[in-house]
């Protein structure tokens, strides 16, 4: 499908939610964002951003609808999962996915074999699954740290692109992984994982593909991916190097009774080593509702890097290896053969009796949301590109519109990713339209959103001390009791533009479980809070964060 076919689902009877009962509803979505006309049809970018380029303040986006995806998904060619393709695409079809990217393992025998096998599946699961956008990627073992998702737009050199680049800057396959302090060869392998992520940029540049973007996976799990590496991958190319995972996936790690008496959601249960950067605390190897420390935190890495004025994304995603409570095991080797000399695994099979597992399938528990002006690939890619996300657990919200207008405006504003250029001392209102939930999530229960945060962080430009991990002007500014309110409203909240530029972002949950944020009460005094090991009932315990928009204020 090309871009500038308008699919099957632009007809609201004809969308996945509506041929799949268990999927959520674009229909609302699409009529609010008015991408029904031939603009989309025809794959029209509508109105472009205005930059803030000082001619004169405000700043309008286009109208957008949000597809659904999740980035980080592996199948029969990673070493250490289970599931086919089609086995995959289908659950992401039951759960309302729009968009999936397969993230195998870098290893030998996928560098060897896998990767264009894979290609090949691809190919044919996209002919099979023309309502779902399926993404080839990798996840990159990165040099000196941890994992990343990369992955290209569709076209005749992607798979030449992930296996060229897994065989020169893949970190486990040229034992480049060490990272820690004391290790003789920390700098050249963190200087090898920058000069990667220019070469992708590279090949985006020179058109040998249309575009690749990459994302940094579960940052706190080992706490081996500093804030410098992390500042300085964004620096490389931050048309690539896009952002991180707000919430990991393996959410189902914590399920009472099922793993262990230490299970913690993400299978965070580590301690630090020496490999981990030794600046950050103990605390930062956890979860908190779900969610990364570094995300989760007011006022901690993720608002680090938003208060130099630079955007930095969150996702979260299925990371779908091993589900919860399946019964599927991995097949039987044929005589002779390993992962290595094939890149694939033997197709599972059915025992019917539940088998480990920590990890939901695509779309059933973690959603990230992306707003687009077309339907397409690029467009996809686009939407994360300009930060135009906001992410979900537990299919706790239906939807969500941000808008941030100057109050003497009448047009849209500027939405998530966005930047408003403003004078000091004006008036804004932030509309934060919600959209609950309609119906029960895959679990059975009907979420009930309680409250909506808004955090608000001075922007003071690039920091002296690449290492930092806070925002000390950055906090929870205003609470919004929402409880029992359904169907669509607009939150309309009065914001005033101060001497110096700032952000704003958004948070929210169910209200089940929180309590004093980790950097204190005056900073966030109803965060998410660590659960008990063992007992982390994902489904009881969900959140929505988005993504900022920016406020660049004259003179400052």
């Amino acid at each position: 499908m090309t871009e500038q076919q308008l699919p099957a689902w632009a007809d609201p009877s004809l969308s996945p939610a509506a041929l799949d009962p268990q999927g959520v509803s674009r229909r609302g979505l699409l009529r609010r964002a008015g991408l029904f006309g031939a603009a989309f049809a025809l794959g029209s970018a509508a109105v472009p951003a205005r930059a803030a380029d000082g001619r004169r303040p405000g700043g309008e986006d286009p109208r957008l609808a949000y597809l659904v995806g999740d980035h980080h998904i592996h199948s029969v060619y990673s070493h250490d999962a289970k599931y086919t393709f089609s086995q995959l695409a289908a659950a992401g079809a039951k759960y309302g996915l729009d968009w999936m990217v397969f993230t195998e393992h870098s290893n030998f025998g996928h560098a060897d074999f896998g990767a264009a096998l894979e290609h090949r599946e691809i190919l044919d699961a996209r002919a099979e699954n023309p309502r779902q956008l399926i993404f080839q990627g990798l996840e990159w073992y990165i040099p000196a740290a941890e994992h990343c998702t990369v992955f290209t737009a569709p076209g005749p050199h992607e798979v030449d692109v992930l296996t060229r680049f897994e065989s020169a800057y893949d970190g486990k396959l040229l034992a480049y992984d060490k990272g820690g302090p004391g290790d003789a060869d920390t700098a050249r392998n963190e200087a090898h994982a920058v000069k990667a992520i220019k070469w992708l940029a590279e090949q985006r540049r020179s058109g040998y593909v249309d575009d690749v973007l990459v994302l940094a996976n579960h940052p706190m799990r080992l706490g081996i991916d500093s804030p410098h590496e992390m500042r300085s991958w964004r620096d490389a190319a931050p048309e690539i190097m896009i952002g991180m995972e707000g919430a990991p996936g393996a959410q189902g790690a914590a399920i009472p009774g099922w793993r262990g008496a230490g299970s913690i959601r993400g299978e965070y249960e580590n301690k630090p080593s020496a490999q981990s950067w030794p600046g950050y605390p103990a605390d930062a190897y956890l979860t908190y509702g779900g969610f990364d420390w570094a995300t989760a935190t007011v006022g901690g890495l993720w608002d680090s890097l938003l208060a130099e004025g630079r955007l930095f994304s969150v996702t979260t995603n299925s990371d779908a290896h091993r589900i919860v409570f399946d019964t599927w095991k991995n097949g039987d080797w044929p005589p002779g053969q390993t992962f290595d000399s094939t890149g694939r695994l033997p197709d599972p099979v059915n025992t019917d009796t539940p088998q480990p597992g920590s990890d939901f399938w695509p779309g059933q528990f973690s959603r990230t949301h992306v707003g687009v002006t077309r339907y397409g690939y690029r467009a996809v890619m686009a939407g994360m590109r300009a930060g135009r996300v906001w992410l979900d657990h537990g299919h706790l919200l239906d939807g969500l519109e941000v808008r941030l207008t100057r109050d003497h405006d009448r047009g849209r504003g500027v939405t998530l990713g966005g930047r408003l250029r403003v004078r000091k001392g004006e008036k804004l209102t932030l509309n934060v339209t919600v959209t609950t939930a309609s119906r029960p999530n895959p679990q059975g229960i009907l979420p009930e959103l309680a409250h909506v945060d808004v955090i608000r962080g001075a922007v003071r430009g690039p920091v002296a001390d690449r290492d930092t991990w806070k925002a000390p002007d950055t906090r929870v500014v205003e609470s919004k009791d929402v409880s029992g309110r359904t169907g669509t409203y607009t939150l309309r909240i009065p914001l005033t533009a101060g001497e110096e530029s700032f952000y704003v972002r958004l948070r929210g949950s169910d209200g089940n479980r929180n309590g004093t944020g980790y950097l204190g009460a005056s900073v966030d005094p109803h965060g998410p809070v660590p659960h008990a090991p063992g007992d982390g009932d994902p489904w009881a315990d969900t959140w929505f964060y988005s993504n900022p928009v920016f406020v660049d204020v004259e003179g400052a």
